[in-house]
């Protein structure tokens, strides 16, 4: 939104899972009389298009591609609104080639962008605070905090290496999960809660406004990634870019921006993701030589500048 305010453009947000029709979104664009629209997530966001009267673009999400496209009425209406849309934006070649294999007469309309990013962290930061509100002892020496950034949604799967850590917690109680993002579905939301509390070792803090979890990150030890299909998470390039070390779940979204041992680490089961942690603490020049290569990539391919530039030329597209 920011890249298109910039550029001259009134840009208003709207929550796709406020609206249940294609005729809810027409009569809101007539009401209000947009000139365009851009959905993201090809299904959620871009169903609600469908036979739209005015012009619009898709920017893929992930689970759109990886997951949704297996389901046969998913797929049906994704191929109809791509047929429709001026354009479409994938975050990776590889997400390009699955859409293109799946609908080729839009290859030529689906262009490739990674996520730029843009790391500000707040300068008011109390990290002191920060701990004591997830009940963290701030007493003792030596803390590692890793930092399991997503929304709370089954597809992150944040629980996925709670019943690991905290086994590993036990025997060292320098170690702590904190899992921090949006309840994005309530019913899960309080699954996680009610599991968290029955584990030592593991805290669910409080969503919190982007520049303080940027500087929540810069102060932990690692950025945890769990989820079992993602896009491109901003989360891990965000943490690349505050030098901060990335564990990621060995899955092609997160493999597609980490190399392992050269730009993160990536785990392929909750043993393996403590093997890889407990490696990166006893090794700090192999942890100061991945964040380097990180935030080298980071800088290279997830320009701010160029994401910015490559939105405002697409939108004149419409």
């Amino acid at each position: 939104r920011n890249h298109l305010h910039a550029a001259g453009h009134i840009c208003v947000l709207k929550d796709a899972f406020m609206y249940e029709s294609p005729t809810e979104i027409a009569n809101l664009t007539s009401t209000e009389k947009f000139d365009a629209a851009l959905a993201i997530h090809l299904y959620k966001g871009g169903r609600l298009l469908q036979g739209s009267r005015i012009p619009f673009g898709i920017i893929f999400g992930g689970t759109d591609i990886n997951e949704d496209i297996r389901c046969e009425e998913k797929h049906r209406v994704m191929g109809a609104v791509l047929g429709e849309a001026r354009f479409a934006v994938a975050f990776t070649v590889k997400m390009k080639e699955l859409a293109a294999a799946e609908w080729p007469d839009a290859s030529k309309k689906i262009y490739v962008q990674t996520q730029g990013i843009k790391t500000m962290p707040s300068e008011t930061f109390d990290w002191f605070r920060f701990l004591q509100n997830a009940d963290i002892p701030t007493d003792k020496g030596s803390l590692h905090m890793f930092l399991l950034v997503c929304g709370l949604r089954r597809v992150k799967d944040p629980l996925y290496l709670v019943d690991v850590f905290s086994d590993w917690h036990r025997k060292d109680p320098s170690v702590h999960l904190g899992i921090v993002g949006p309840a994005v579905d309530p019913l899960f939301t309080s699954e996680v809660k009610e599991k968290v509390k029955r584990t030592p070792g593991v805290h669910l803090l409080q969503e919190m406004p982007q520049d303080v979890l940027h500087a929540a990150m810069k102060r932990c030890f690692a950025v945890v990634n769990s989820s079992v299909s993602e896009g491109m998470s901003a989360a891990i390039l965000e943490a690349m870019d505050l030098d901060i070390p990335v564990l990621a779940r060995n899955i092609p979204g997160n493999a597609a921006i980490i190399k392992h041992k050269e730009t993160g680490l990536l785990f392929s089961d909750p043993q393996e993701f403590v093997v890889l942690s407990k490696s990166l603490m006893n090794d700090p020049i192999m942890e100061r030589e991945i964040v380097t290569r990180a935030k080298d990539y980071v800088k290279k391919h997830h320009s701010w500048e160029s994401e910015r530039k490559a939105y405002q030329n697409l939108v004149l597209s419409l």
